[in-house]
């Protein structure tokens, strides 16, 4: 499946868009996860910051 996204991503208006992968901390194990998103090139920093916000 991952294949469909990373094609559709290449194609026409696709490339104006980022995966953005960040690593979130749990407060309660202390274990690490990662959460996954697809924001437009202009708003990559807006999405990182917003992962980091909620992760608090």
């Amino acid at each position: 499946m991952a294949k469909k996204v990373v094609a559709t991503l290449k194609k026409g208006t696709g490339k104006e868009f980022s995966k953005v992968i960040t690593m979130v901390k749990s407060q309660k194990t202390g274990a690490y996860s990662f959460k996954e998103s697809i924001a437009h090139n202009d708003n990559i920093k807006e999405t990182i910051a917003e992962a980091q916000k909620g992760a608090l």
